[in-house]
């Protein structure tokens, strides 16, 4: 699985969170934040996204991601574990 694959699930999860949020809105560097996502909004994004991709990873790992691009990195980086 690619990180563009990654970034795909993350891209649905923001989506299924969100759906009132325009699918071109969302990039690789934006915020989820910038969505309109609250901090449970965030979260869920999370889980749901681990859920997808079968892996759990310890919240603690996500506590400095800024944007959705770390979000990938996290998630891809437990992906090759």
């Amino acid at each position: 699985m690619t990180k563009d694959d990654v970034f795909s699930v993350v891209k649905k999860s923001i989506l299924q969170i969100l759906p009132d949020v325009d699918p071109q809105r969302i990039d690789i560097g934006g915020q989820l934040r910038d969505l309109g996502a609250n901090s449970i909004d965030r979260m869920e994004v999370v889980t749901i996204s681990m859920e997808e991709l079968g892996v759990k990873i310890p919240l603690m790992s996500f506590a400095k991601v800024a944007n959705i691009q770390d979000l990938v990195d996290v998630l891809d980086a437990n992906l090759r574990n």
